[in-house]
């Protein structure tokens, strides 16, 4: 009881410092041009996440570092998720392509921005929601945190609504029908709940992958997609040999995962970016 009323006074104090941010900077203030360790960045200025860190410095710095041991040059990326662009901009240093998709229409426009104040050439966006089917879905706009943005929930939780997020609805489509290209080296997945979805929708194109990255939130499991753990593996293709939890320096054969993910749910312990590899 105490950690519920702990965590819905923080996400108070941000929803109210978000719009006193915003009050002062006025309507007409669309983004924030920041100069950070990632690149040069357009932010939104009620985005007290991925946005104020990037104003304070850098975002996700040593996730670019683990990232970019698993590509080269000639390396063809996807990123389901990309937000507004502070993983996949400094990766594009090191890679040959990246195919970017993000659903959120307001963030997808700063990510264009993003790409452009940069001078990047090798990102491809697109503005779509990916699923297991296409079909309508309906999308939370998170304010407070832009990058928690996500469909909506299937069991409703003070988390993900404490910030009055707009409701809208998009379009989804299926990747493995959607993009040409099904050959990429690496896929990053970090969308909100929605990760079991997309990747039955990519069979192909994780069939194909060298290394996957995948968030893992329990909380997103029982309450955005309602699955269990069993289910969320069954969409993991059969070619991986280990997975690494950066979060927890752990590192185990993929044998283990059932045993590993299902402990972590249990406990209610999440993981950023579960990391698959295939020797």
């Amino acid at each position: 009881m105490l950690r519920a009323f702990y965590w819905r006074l923080n996400l108070g104090l941000k929803k109210l410092k978000s719009k006193r941010l915003r009050k002062k900077l006025g309507e007409n203030i669309k983004a924030i041009i920041t100069n950070s360790q990632n690149g040069i960045f357009a932010v939104d200025p009620e985005d007290l996440e991925v946005g104020q860190k990037l104003r304070s410095g850098g975002f996700g710095l040593e996730e670019i570092s683990r990232l970019k041991n698993h590509i080269d040059l000639d390396s063809n990326v996807l990123i389901v998720g990309t937000h507004i662009g502070s993983l996949a901009i400094p990766l594009s240093k090191h890679c040959k392509e990246i195919t970017a998709i993000e659903a959120n229409p307001k963030t997808f426009e700063l990510l264009e921005i993003n790409l452009k104040l940069n001078n990047i050439e090798n990102i491809t966006p697109h503005n779509i929601f990916a699923n297991d089917s296409s079909e309508k879905v309906e999308f939370l706009m998170s304010k407070v945190n832009s990058g928690g943005s996500k469909r909506k929930p299937k069991i409703r939780h003070f988390f993900y609504d404490y910030d009055d997020p707009e409701v809208i609805e998009l379009d989804s489509h299926q990747l493995d029908t959607y993009l040409s290209e099904h050959h990429f080296d690496l896929v990053l997945l970090d969308i909100e709940g929605s990760e079991y979805f997309a990747m039955m929708g990519m069979k192909e194109i994780l069939s194909n992958c060298k290394t996957l990255v995948v968030e893992f939130l329990p909380h997103h499991l029982k309450n955005v997609a309602d699955i269990d753990v069993d289910t969320f593996i069954s969409a993991l293709p059969n070619h991986f040999t280990s997975f690494q939890l950066p979060d927890h320096h752990q590192e185990h054969s993929i044998s283990e995962v059932k045993t590993v993910l299902q402990k972590m749910y249990d406990s209610n312990i999440g993981e950023d970016g579960i990391i698959f590899t295939s020797i």
